[in-house]
């Protein structure tokens, strides 16, 4: 058995690297990034998110609440226990391509999402690893297998990174992908080196609002997430986080990687309406019965169920897809929360079920870019949307 002050090492390494801190965040003295000119989510050394408000410095009581909250995550106080359902069957392998003017999004687990359109295959946030962990042999495992079997990927034209928290930027998914033959990798700023070490020939790394086409008719867009980021104890904040919008003949799509809720919505359906699908995180949360700190979850940079509803709102999306839920257990939902209250918060607003669907892993939803409608994969029933 794995010694315990070495397994307690490992947690607070993955801990302090991905989940956010309770208020008064981290101090750093790191060098400005790149010479990245100040902005409005960039002050010279560290990115930062404009909408929240920056936190004075911890003081003793909020280090003694840090310590009492991670310690409860290692141990599993109060933390509920998830099924074993690792030998769920992956789907179909997906086509090899679709037409130009076709959309057809296969959720594969987590934040990973394989979007086929107009010719091109793109992934999301890939990670068909066991663990999302800086090690393979301790730190969250999956609670679910990939929907759909690494071996039976179609060729990948282009990978989407939203920021480097191990859960999304999984390097040894990304270096399998680089020697089967994927050539082109985005992420935002600050991560070129990083990616740059999956092997993968062709790397861009872009800031919030700036474009790449991916072929002559397709382009996506880095837009803004309200997140954070860092793989180590000393590297907080020192790379960008975001979104994307892939923008082509078959409409806009967009991909939230992991947000909380915040202005940013309503800015992006201001400069990409239409769109048609938004891929939205549901989880983690802190549901109301939870025993979990109420700093635990920092809504601030995650959405629950509630929040994702008034993003897909804002969106004024044609339909969303959730994400982001029932994989690894990165906080104190159950595994069945954030699909419950995402059914309820839809019947709350009276939404239909169909505006918003929790999708299947493995199974692909094909939508009709012409008439708005999404063919799904129960009984693959279409369901006009009425916009």
């Amino acid at each position: 058995m794995m010694n315990i002050g070495l397994r307690v090492f490992i947690y607070l390494l993955f801990l302090m690297s991905f989940l956010p801190l309770p208020a008064g965040g981290m101090e750093s003295s790191a060098p400005a990034v790149n010479g990245q000119q100040v902005s409005d989510h960039f002050d010279g050394k560290l990115y930062f998110n404009p909408a929240i408000a920056q936190p004075p410095p911890p003081g003793q009581e909020q280090h003694r609440s840090r310590t009492r909250w991670m310690l409860s995550w290692i141990f599993g106080i109060d933390r509920p226990e998830w099924p074993e359902t690792k030998d769920v069957t992956p789907g179909p392998a997906p086509a090899a391509r679709v037409p130009n003017g076709k959309l057809s999004i296969t959720p594969v687990g987590h934040a990973t999402f394989l979007i086929q359109m107009d010719g091109l295959n793109i992934l999301t946030d890939p990670i068909w690893s066991e663990r999302c962990s800086p090690v393979s042999w301790v730190g969250p495992r999956r609670h679910r297998e990939a929907g759909i079997r690494f071996e039976e990927l179609p060729p990948i034209d282009a990978v989407l990174v939203s920021h480097n928290h191990y859960d999304h930027f999984d390097l040894p998914t990304l270096r399998r992908l680089a020697e089967t033959g994927t050539r082109r990798a985005i992420v935002p700023i600050g991560n070129l080196d990083l990616i740059r070490e999956t092997g993968m020939p062709q790397t861009e790394a872009l800031d919030w609002w700036q474009s790449v086409r991916l072929s002559p008719d397709v382009t996506v867009t880095l837009v803004p997430a309200q997140h954070f980021s860092s793989r180590t104890l000393w590297d907080r904040n020192e790379t960008l986080w975001g979104g994307f919008v892939v923008s082509g003949p078959s409409g806009n799509i967009f991909f939230g990687g992991d947000t909380g809720y915040g202005p940013h919505f309503r800015e992006i359906a201001r400069r990409f309406a239409p769109i048609r699908v938004a891929l939205l995180p549901i989880s983690p949360f802190r549901p109301q019965q939870s025993n979990a700190p109420p700093q635990w979850n920092h809504p601030s940079v995650h959405m629950g169920p509630a929040e994702a509803v008034q993003a897909h709102t804002d969106l004024d999306a044609m339909v969303s897809i959730a994400a982001h839920f029932r994989v690894f257990q990165l906080g104190f939902d159950g595994f069945d929360d954030a699909v419950t209250e995402l059914a309820t918060t839809l019947k709350n607003r009276t939404l239909a079920p169909e505006t918003f669907i929790t999708p299947t892993p493995g199974q692909a939803i094909e939508i009709d870019p012409r008439i708005t409608e999404v063919r799904r994969p129960e009984g693959l029933k279409t369901v006009c949307m009425n916009r």
